[in-house]
Parts: C-alpha cells; structure tokens; sequence
C-alpha cells in the first residue's frame, strides 16, 4: 500500500468524517473514525495506515544532492548548495555543504576562521546531531 498522506492530513480527515457522521445521525468515536479512513485509504487498519504514512515521511530523503539550503551554522547565517548526501539510518543524513559566502565562525573579534565547506549528519528536521557546550545543534537548516 502507498500511502499518499501524511499523518496530519489523515487525523484531520478522520476528525472531519466524525463530524459529518455525527451531523447526518451515525455517530462514532475518533478511533472508528481513523478505522474508517485508514480502510479508505486502502490499508487493513489505522496502525497499517499510521505506520505507512510514518514510512512515506521517513524514507524520502529531505536534503538532495545539488539543493539549495539555508539555515544557521554555529549561530551565524548562511546560504548554500548540497554537494554530497547520503543516508546515514532511518531518520539521519550525512551532507557537505558548500557556502556561497565564508561564514566565520570565530567567537572572537581579533582574528576570523571563515568556513567554505561543512560536512554534517542531521535529522529529519534539519538539526545536526552534533552540539555545542550548551547544547544548541551546530547546523540547522531551513527550506531555501
């Protein structure tokens, strides 16, 4: 079964079908509800149907080869192009990332250490794994 929908897009359809049930005399609970809509969707079940649509979110891969990105790195702003990406996992991925422009990452005014290129392994929401001292992720990124 491939499963075309997202998690949210199917609660909201079942939230939407109980309602409608509701206001046309048949009643039913949330979880029929999700029954209902997993069946229409062709799965045997709501897990079946939760645990595709969970599959469909996880296995494409977020950042591509040749993508644009931006987002922070080390607290500072940049812009960029992936050149290498590969999964790492379920839910991670391994990227380099050229920069547009040097970001400078040093912490102090006397000198500068500007940054071309980084290699990073992220989640699935763009954070990296990789943290500093307190604990904010060296790289997150944002839709370009």
């Amino acid at each position: 079964m491939a499963m075309t929908h997202d998690l949210n897009a199917l609660k909201s359809q079942a939230k939407n079908l109980r309602a409608a049930l509701d206001r046309a005399g048949t009643p039913v609970t949330h979880s029929q509800a999700l029954e209902l809509v997993a069946q229409t969707h062709g799965a045997r079940d709501w897990n079946t149907a939760h645990a595709a649509a969970e599959a469909v979110r996880t296995d494409a891969p977020l950042w591509q080869f040749g993508g644009r990105v931006a987002g922070r790195y080390l607290g500072h702003p940049f812009t960029g192009r992936v050149i290498a990406a590969s999964e790492r996992g379920r839910n991670h991925h391994a990227l380099t990332i050229a920069f547009d422009t040097p970001v400078d990452v040093a912490q102090s005014d006397l000198m500068t250490v500007p940054r071309k290129r980084i290699n990073a392994t992220v989640n699935a929401s763009g954070r990296s794994i990789s943290r500093t001292s307190d604990g904010q992720p060296h790289l997150v990124l944002e839709a370009a």
